[in-house]
């Protein structure tokens, strides 16, 4: 039963036992003192009434007469009723008393301590005489010499020092009710509050539940990271380590968790997790990686403690790797693009058929000579172009189709090769990428601008590397755009178009990690000029 009880529960009654057992102990040990106070006071001023009685020279007066009591009872009664004690006894050093409250009890011995009193000192103690326990003093009463003729005993009775004591009592009960209530009420309002931030659960369901969290963030294959409203990363798991190349999960400091400025993330990324905006399913490049974050705010649960207003702890963030998927995608483009082309020249080789096959019906055959002639002769030339400057059959005939593309779009495709060989150590697919991406952006370039619509491209190879040059007749590039038309996201296509704002990022991405330089000249239109390195450094594979 006890382990279904909360937090809050717990934490109240472990309080309030803890309040009451401090009540008690300071109780008894405030009473105990409370006490014996009042037992001192009353010592002390029964010790001042009898010195006051000894000093009177009526008592060494009446001591020498034969029978005292005359003179003496009616004094000590005067005085008992005045000084508001319960007895004053005088009597002799033998015990014989002299006065009483009870007139039969003159003549007979005093019940108590005397020896202190016949050594000439003062004596304070708490016995039981013929009034009952009571606490008294004995003081001695001497002559001129010093010998003592005479004790005093004055003393009040226990039941009336209890009387004493009883009056300080409410004051010791409210002090105990008032602790009471201040430690249940602050044990309250703290169970109030953990049982808001706890949801009512116990240590053990919160345990239970923080093992599955441990487990979820170890095993599940999305990278999540949290970011606090102070910009600091309070957690992530282990595949975001990964995917963004952070220290492993568990060694920073939990008391001090790194800031966003203090890890190693790319500028957008970073940006992004400051931002603290939400998104859904954004690709943001990293490093050599595409990645596909969500992002929204971390809020607390929503109770009635909350009022409406639940309280944000920061970001949530998930990534999941998407490089793969573009590196298919890119593959899947270039195949559709090679379709494309061989769907064009299979279009454009049945037109040159069908008039070759008239021209031969009319018995023209010298021209239908002719005509086959000059047209295998222009195939042939871009074919042989690009395997003598190019020994990459994909590369070739990646350019051989943008050529058929652009020419059914109504744009001309000029290439130029110089030099002869292959670029070693460049990979085809990076090729791919930035080649075809560069293509596609100026072919639509110059299919978006008025006649002569015409696109450029130059390739040299050579031993130290691979020159790319792609020039169209589009709309020149601003001076601001050319900072940003790199940028992931950023597009000058029209809202609604496919693919708007990643190809030139990977384009960056691939040239950055082939450790190659990338430019954009050209005053008519625009000139993408690209540089990739025959050998590329293994300190320069790393760099993004």
């Amino acid at each position: 039963m006890i382990h279904r009880w909360s937090i809050a529960r717990r934490l109240f009654l472990a309080n309030l036992l803890i309040v009451i057992s401090f009540i008690a102990i300071v109780g008894t040990a405030a009473y105990v003192d409370a006490r014996d106070r009042t037992y001192d006071e009353a010592g002390r001023r029964m010790e001042g009434v009898a010195a006051s009685i000894a000093a009177n020279p009526l008592v060494l007066q009446a001591a020498a007469m034969p029978d005292p009591s005359v003179l003496l009872q009616p004094y000590a009664k005067d005085v008992t009723a005045a000084a508001r004690v319960d007895f004053i006894t005088i009597m002799a050093p033998d015990r014989t008393r002299w006065t009483h409250p009870r007139d039969e009890e003159l003549g007979r011995p005093y019940i108590g301590s005397i020896d202190a009193a016949l050594r000439g000192q003062a004596f304070t103690e708490v016995t039981a005489g013929t009034l009952g326990p009571s606490v008294r003093t004995i003081v001695p009463v001497k002559d001129s010499t010093g010998a003592v003729k005479a004790l005093v005993a004055a003393g009040v009775t226990v039941r009336s020092v209890d009387v004493a004591l009883a009056g300080r009592l409410p004051a010791l009960l409210g002090l105990g009710i008032a602790l009471l209530v201040g430690g249940s009420l602050a044990s309250w309002l703290l169970g109030r509050y953990l049982r808001g931030v706890t949801r009512g659960w116990g240590p053990e369901q919160l345990a239970q539940l923080f093992a599955y969290y441990e487990s979820v963030l170890h095993s599940v294959r999305e990278g999540l990271i949290l970011v606090d409203p102070r910009k600091r990363v309070v957690m992530y798991n282990d595949h975001a380590a990964e995917l963004l190349g952070l220290p492993a999960p568990g060694s920073n400091d939990p008391t001090r968790p790194p800031s966003l400025a203090e890890l190693p993330l790319e500028s957008e990324l970073r940006n992004l997790f400051d931002s603290g905006r939400t998104t859904k399913d954004e690709m943001v490049l990293a490093g050599t990686r595409v990645l596909v974050v969500n992002q929204g705010p971390a809020r607390g649960p929503d109770s009635a403690g909350t009022r409406g207003k639940v309280p944000v702890y920061g970001t949530a963030a998930t990534l999941r790797d998407r490089t793969e998927i573009e590196a298919l995608g890119n593959e899947l483009q270039t195949m559709r693009t090679l379709s494309d082309a061989l769907r064009a020249q299979t279009h454009e080789h049945a037109n040159r058929l069908h008039t070759m096959v008239s021209l031969l019906e009319l018995g023209r055959t010298g021209e239908a000579l002719d005509f086959a002639t000059q047209d295998l002769a222009l195939s042939q030339q871009l074919t042989d172009d690009m395997v003598s400057s190019i020994d990459e059959p994909v590369l070739g005939a990646l350019v051989m189709g943008k050529v058929a593309e652009a020419h059914e779009r109504g744009v001309q495709l000029d290439v130029a090769t110089l030099g002869s060989g292959a670029a070693p150590g460049l990979a085809v697919q990076d090729l791919v990428t930035i080649l075809g991406n560069l293509l596609d952006n100026a072919i639509d370039a110059a299919a978006d601008a008025p006649p002569p619509r015409r696109v450029i491209l130059t390739l040299e190879a050579d031993d130290e590397g691979l020159d790319i040059a792609v020039n169209d007749s589009g709309t020149p590039i601003s001076a601001a755009d050319t900072e940003r038309i790199f940028r992931h996201g950023f597009s000058t296509k029209p809202a609604g178009a496919g693919g708007r704002g990643i190809g030139l990022a990977l384009v960056r991405q691939a040239v950055q990690r082939l450790g190659g330089t990338l430019a954009i000249n050209g005053r008519r239109g625009a000139k993408f000029e690209v540089f990739l390195p025959a050998a590329v450094p293994a300190e320069k594979e790393h760099t993004q």
